[in-house]
């Protein structure tokens, strides 16, 4: 689909009940909608529903200001939480990285080629690094180094990038700090992470080191949603790739690069392109 051509997003989630898809299609349908896409779960366990849905407004569509006050009261009828989103605007994503650049050289191809589509205002590290990537890219690089004493200076002045820039998102393409609760707590739903599938099994310095001390037969990486607690945030995506015991500790870091760069791509299109609902503790991801 052409990424300039006028196109809504609807998302909805809402106790489940017969009558929902029919009541948003047909209101859809009033308005001279044309859908050219819908998905929708009703989780029998929870007894809740999920749905998403791309429209393109016709000659009778009204203006999205008064669609959404329209179709409010749809909405009501059903006690749906609900958002409404252009589909050709481009979130900002502010990027946290550290010294490995395998994560942050993918994305930023992604979005020098229009594979993602989001606009990055700044990137933000702890070491120097990978400044010279940045500039390259024509992206401001802010180096904000951190210790334990100055963790709660050195977040503030994250939170205020994220506030000055307009970032929606906070991608972490492999920055190796934890952040603290209190900042976690400040972006629900807003910050992406990366990391190798082996925890809780290979915590701690050198996890592919331990991971081919015990043979490991599967190399993976799991991308998340961040929450104060740490690595348990609602996963978003996962893969995995076979390895044996012919493989160096080498070969498992070369594999387990590839799959986190694919596996953070991932994660990052499915929320810039709306496909991402939180349900508790998981997601449900329209695919």
């Amino acid at each position: 689909m052409d990424p300039e051509k006028e196109r809504y997003i609807l998302t909805i989630a809402c106790p489940d009940r017969r009558g929902i898809v029919a009541a948003v299609s047909g209101f859809l349908a009033n308005q001279d909608c044309f859908i050219t896409e819908s998905s929708h779960f009703g989780d029998m366990e929870t007894g809740l529903f999920f749905m998403r849905t791309v429209y393109l407004p016709g000659a009778g569509t009204p203006s999205e200001e008064a669609f959404a006050a329209q179709f409010a009261d749809v909405a009501d009828g059903f006690q749906m939480e609900w958002a409404l989103y252009d589909g050709r605007a481009r979130p900002k994503a502010l990027i946290l990285v550290s010294r490995f650049d395998h994560c942050l050289n993918d994305l930023l191809y992604r979005y020098r080629t229009g594979a993602l589509g989001m606009d990055v205002p700044a990137i933000v590290s702890n070491h120097e690094d990978l400044a010279d990537l940045a500039n390259w890219h024509g992206i401001p690089f802010h180096h904000l180094p951190v210790t334990r004493e100055t963790k709660e200076a050195q977040e503030a002045k994250i939170l205020a990038l994220v506030e000055e820039s307009g970032a929606e998102l906070v991608v972490l393409a492999r920055y190796m700090q934890i952040l603290t609760p209190e900042f976690c707590a400040k972006l629900p739903g807003r910050i992406i992470n990366i990391h190798h599938s082996f925890l809780p099994g290979f915590k701690g310095a050198k996890p592919y080191q331990q991971a081919h001390e015990r043979g490991v037969k599967l190399i993976g990486a799991t991308a998340h949603y961040v929450t104060p607690d740490l690595d348990e945030g609602p996963i978003i995506e996962q893969e995995v790739e076979r390895v044996d015991h012919a493989d160096r500790v080498e070969d498992f870091v070369r594999v387990g690069r590839d799959i986190e760069c694919v596996v953070l791509a991932r994660a990052v299109r499915y929320h810039l392109e709306r496909r991402l609902l939180l349900h508790g503790k998981k997601t449900v991801v329209f695919r």
